[in-house]
């Protein structure tokens, strides 16, 4: 994990220097940084989610009936986020994505 982080950390710092350096480089308005909960049980992820908020000094937003446990900090327009999503929410999404490739949009017509 501390390889991992060291890697995030040494490239934002790099992504900052060149961006700062290329001022003719567009950039979005809002930077976010995602960290999602490792799968395991939905306490389990809560849990996590509560530590990592704890730490930020930050609320926890609580939006299980759609699925999402978050907690976030704001650096300016670059945000950390920490996500944790339901057992629930992720069969959701499983079943809905079952479906992927089986439509087909009307071919577009020429202009």
């Amino acid at each position: 994990m501390t390889h991992d982080r060291t890697a995030i950390i040494t490239g934002l710092r790099r992504l900052a220097d060149f961006l700062d350096t290329h001022p003719d480089i567009p950039v979005s308005a809002t930077a976010p940084l995602y960290h999602f909960t490792r799968d395991g049980s939905d306490t389990g992820q809560r849990a996590e989610i509560d530590q990592i908020a704890a730490r930020l000094g930050s609320p926890v937003k609580d939006e299980t009936d759609y699925g999402h446990y978050t907690t976030a900090i704001s650096f300016g327009p670059i945000e950390y986020r920490a996500i944790a999503i339901t057992t629930e929410a992720r069969a959701r999404h499983a079943a809905a994505a079952s479906y992927h490739g089986c439509v087909q949009p009307d071919p577009t017509p020429a202009t």
